[in-house]
């Protein structure tokens, strides 16, 4: 003969299951696989101002100064650029 407390536990184990939308003991939880993006930076100036400018976001830790491109000249005299491409956790 089944003890209450089995017939108690096996009657709240049905009720949840039936009633809540929550994953049973066997059953693994899906999670949301988060997907990275590409998200490009693109510094446009003079030589001094796209270094300073890329010095200046090493210092606070966002991008170190091997993750720039090198400097491009953009065809307009005394201006180059430089790109980073960073890749972003999008939820």
């Amino acid at each position: 003969m089944a003890q209450p407390e089995d017939s108690a536990q096996s009657k709240l184990e049905q009720f949840l299951s039936e009633n809540l939308d929550t994953p049973s003991v066997n059953q693994p939880t899906q999670k949301p696989v988060p997907q990275r993006k590409p998200v490009k930076h693109l510094l446009i100036g003079s030589t001094k101002a796209v270094t300073s400018t890329i010095h200046y976001l090493q210092v606070i830790g966002y991008a170190s100064v091997g993750e720039w491109s090198p400097l491009i000249p953009t065809g307009n005299s005394d201006e180059v650029m430089s790109i980073l491409i960073r890749q972003i956790l999008m939820q």
